[in-house]
């Protein structure tokens, strides 16, 4: 359910046979023990860390922008950390999209303030690049019983397209719009009570972007949800997607009281301080694989030079 950032969900590979062999290995994995699976994604999350050196080199460029306090070793060990997340996450998606319905419902936890969820108010769900966000649109899907959108980046290649959209439309009543469908049928799918899962916390480039600070550092970022919001007439619920040794908790925070307001630059500056909060609760967990600093203020040396 959830959209594809700029780096899509798909981890780096080679094309073709590969591709189809990898989705062979995913079927394969649906079927066994969580621990097992968790097992082999911290295996391969270091053998990543250690051979994906430009993805390395950005997230602890990014790491190092937004927690300046920390010394390298923290740093270093922070990456390390986000890169198994990173793999693990991918690699439950096999179950997510492969085992039977009754393994994904006691996998998956949605706790918190669910009533938000409930009746058919028109709502937006804010839920930011977690690692964890295919299994917080699976949840929604599962246990809440409404209409949901979103808005889908299509893969580079067709079959783990197809493999991706399979399994976001997989339970519930999901709807995929592509992005460049434009915004009217998002918006008369909010105003008609269909629940938007909107992921607008990437760098989109600069066409639309306004800078506001993300921990601190003008970050070119979309006004898509402020703007959504208020052509929706909706409520704004922000969720986050953890891991857990049991499998995944999706919890659904308190709607934001009087958002948006009338100016959509200080709506996505708000949206960008309460993203830092809900980043500090699992900092590893965040997207740091994506060059979430490219698009620079006019004059400013970029951030990546390295890569």
């Amino acid at each position: 359910m959830p959209t594809s950032s700029p780096m899509p969900a798909e981890p780096p590979t080679p094309v073709g046979w590969a591709n189809r062999l990898g989705l062979g290995l995913m079927s394969l994995l649906a079927h066994l023990p969580l621990p097992w699976i968790r097992a082999l994604g911290w295996l391969g999350g270091r053998v990543l860390h250690g051979v994906a050196g430009r993805r390395r080199r950005i997230a602890r460029t990014n790491w190092a922008l937004c927690f300046p306090q920390d010394s390298e070793t923290q740093r270093n060990r922070a990456v390390r950390q986000h890169f198994v997340f990173f793999v693990q996450a991918w690699l439950d998606r096999s179950w997510l999209w492969g085992a039977d319905e009754a393994t994904v419902r006691a996998r998956l936890r949605l706790v918190g303030a669910t009533d938000e969820l409930q009746g058919t108010a028109p709502t937006v769900v804010f839920a930011p690049h977690f690692v964890g966000l295919d299994a917080g649109g699976t949840a929604l899907a599962l246990f809440v019983p409404r209409a949901f959108i979103s808005v889908y980046a299509e893969q580079a290649n067709e079959a783990v397209d197809g493999w991706i959209r399979a399994g976001r439309l997989l339970y519930g009543a999901v709807k995929l719009v592509s992005k460049h469908q434009g915004l009217r049928t998002v918006v008369q799918a909010v105003r008609a009570s269909e629940v938007l899962y909107l992921l607008p916390d990437m760098d989109m480039g600069p066409a639309e972007s306004v800078f506001v600070p993300f921990f601190g550092v003008p970050t070119a970022t979309v006004p898509t949800l402020p703007r959504l919001a208020r052509l929706g007439q909706a409520k704004v619920v922000p969720v986050i997607s953890r891991i857990t040794p049991q499998g995944y908790d999706v919890e659904v925070l308190p709607a934001w009281p009087d958002y948006p307001g009338p100016d959509a630059q200080a709506d996505t500056a708000l949206m960008n301080q309460r993203l830092e909060a809900m980043i500090l609760t699992m900092p590893e967990q965040y997207y740091w694989v994506h060059k979430r600093f490219k698009t620079r203020p006019p004059g400013t040396p970029s951030v990546y030079d390295r890569e």
